[in-house]
């Protein structure tokens, strides 16, 4: 009861005439403006400030009662993350843990700078059976040195040593955790870099999972393995070396299974998709599809996660040559409802992969089946044809994979002049837009569309070819999920598909 009391003397002393928050009761009446504003945003409507203020308000953004919306809105939103549930039944043991631990961390504080010590010295102790149980190493030092200080307050030696005992014991585990975080985000900084040859990354990578594999060894910690596991992902990919990616992918899906109460969910899915990635990399579509068969059934469709994955497992298709798994693929990621929740980034990659399915199905010689139309409405050829298809700096690849497919459509329809013109609006972009270094293959294959088209599309020499078909082939495809490094169709089997319409 004492606790009881503590607590109700701070919320009648400080309590808010009301909790404004979104939940059920309050997204029922349609007619608020926080309403109209929640559901438009969840709906998809608004790209922007401009179209927000004008459908709420027929007004700019500078609206002062859109201002004032905007910033209660965002308030209000901010409370509700205080009353997630995250004990629904998709919610691993681990996240529930997690997110209730950290709640219940903000209340201790609020409490102590309250002055109500027993009732947080009682949370924090629930708090440490938790920490412990889960090894949220800061959680545990920070609550032993609560309780220490309250040991201290009252006298209570022996419960001051277990405490001081705890933050002794897991201090060095928390410096290596910290230090095995610093380690991996060292490599995530320059991990999409250009592979060049003055790149010293990989040697750098190298001393970082060495450094990664001593702290593993003086120290149990999921945080730790975790890190490791990652950064030697990383250097094998950057080595090529996909098979022992699938290797260390297994080991570290095996640890998480075997130890569920230590990990988060989307920790297991990250290493799903970086399977998918190694299989696409070997054109493995047998063993990709076996595995994605039984990953698609461990995490929520039509999260995040879920149309990464799906990328990746619709580019193995594509590169693997099953065009009709890919458009089976693809259907299934673009009817899920959740697509349109995607960011604008996200959904223009997917509109690329649509106009390039589009193409496979209009080619006929790709296979002896007749493939079935993509289920989305939206494509037009005739308006991709004639558009521009320009990006920003940033999405440039975007604008190189349009062109080339405007390209490949009008010589589908024998129009060579059409054909002529994407051809020199990719060289203009590869002279004065396209990095040299970042779009290394992508100006390979349009300096062979140059030679090809300077011969009057006659087949020309094969010496002439080979000056930038074989570079091409010595730098092979390298996909980490940069818009960069992205090919729909690899640019080796886009030119044996040139070539096929003038022989």
């Amino acid at each position: 009861m004492k606790h009881l009391l503590e607590i109700v003397k701070i919320v009648t002393k400080k309590k808010v005439k009301k909790i404004e928050i979104f939940d059920d009761q309050t997204l029922r009446h349609k007619h608020s403006k926080f309403v109209q504003f929640y559901d438009a945003i969840t709906a998809g409507k608004f790209r922007n400030d401009r179209d927000a203020s004008n459908l709420l308000y027929g007004g700019a953004p500078k609206d002062p009662r859109y201002r004032q919306l905007k910033s209660r809105f965002r308030r209000r939103l901010l409370n509700t993350l205080f009353f997630l549930d995250v004990n629904k039944p998709n919610n691993a043991d681990f996240e529930r843990a997690y997110t209730n631990a950290h709640k219940e961390w903000a209340i201790v504080k609020i409490l102590q700078a309250n002055k109500a010590d027993d009732t947080a010295a009682h949370m924090t102790r629930s708090i440490l059976t938790t920490a412990k149980k889960f090894q949220f190493t800061d959680l545990i030092i920070n609550c032993s040195r609560i309780l220490r200080g309250y040991a201290a307050r009252d006298g209570d030696e022996k419960a001051f040593e277990e405490y001081d005992g705890y933050i002794r014991e897991f201090s060095g585990t928390l410096d290596a955790e910290i230090r095995s975080e610093e380690l991996y985000q060292k490599v995530i900084l320059h991990y999409s870099a250009p592979i060049t040859t003055d790149n010293d990354l990989p040697e750098k990578i190298n001393d970082y999972s060495n450094s990664l594999a001593s702290l593993s060894e003086r120290f149990e910690s999921p945080i730790i393995f975790y890190n490791l596991y990652l950064v030697w992902i990383m250097r094998f990919e950057l080595a090529r070396s996909f098979d022992t990616v699938l290797e260390i992918c297994d080991r570290a899906e095996r640890q998480i299974e075997d130890r569920p109460a230590y990990y988060l969910e989307e920790k297991l899915v990250l290493f799903y998709t970086k399977k998918m990635s190694a299989y696409l990399h070997q054109r493995d579509f047998r063993m990709g599809k076996t595995n994605a068969e039984q990953y698609l059934k461990k995490f929520p469709e039509g999260s995040d996660p879920w149309f990464t994955f799906m990328e990746y497992y619709l580019l193995l298709a594509i590169h693997s040559d099953n065009y009709i798994q890919a458009l089976a693929i693809f259907n299934r990621a673009l009817s899920n409802n959740a697509f349109k929740k995607l960011d604008g980034e996200e959904r223009e990659k997917w509109f690329i992969y649509e106009a390039y399915i589009n193409y496979i199905v209009d080619r006929r010689n790709f296979s002896q089946t007749k493939l079935p139309k993509p289920k989305r409405r939206n494509f037009q050829l005739d308006q991709f044809l004639e558009g521009n298809h320009e990006y920003s700096k940033s999405q440039r690849n975007f604008e190189v994979l349009c062109t080339i497919l405007q390209m490949l459509f009008w010589l589908e329809r024998k129009n060579n002049l059409k054909a002529e013109e994407r051809i020199d609006k990719l060289r203009a972009l590869a002279s004065r837009k396209l990095d040299k270094e970042v779009y290394y293959r992508p100006i390979q294959f349009i300096k062979l569309l140059h030679t090809l088209r300077k011969s009057d599309f006659q087949i020309v020499d094969q010496q002439r070819i080979d000056k930038y078909y074989n570079p091409l082939v010595q730098h092979p495809f390298f996909y980490r999920g940069a818009i960069a490094e992205l090919e729909v169709i690899p640019y080796e089997k886009l030119w044996e598909m040139v070539l096929e319409y003038f022989e």
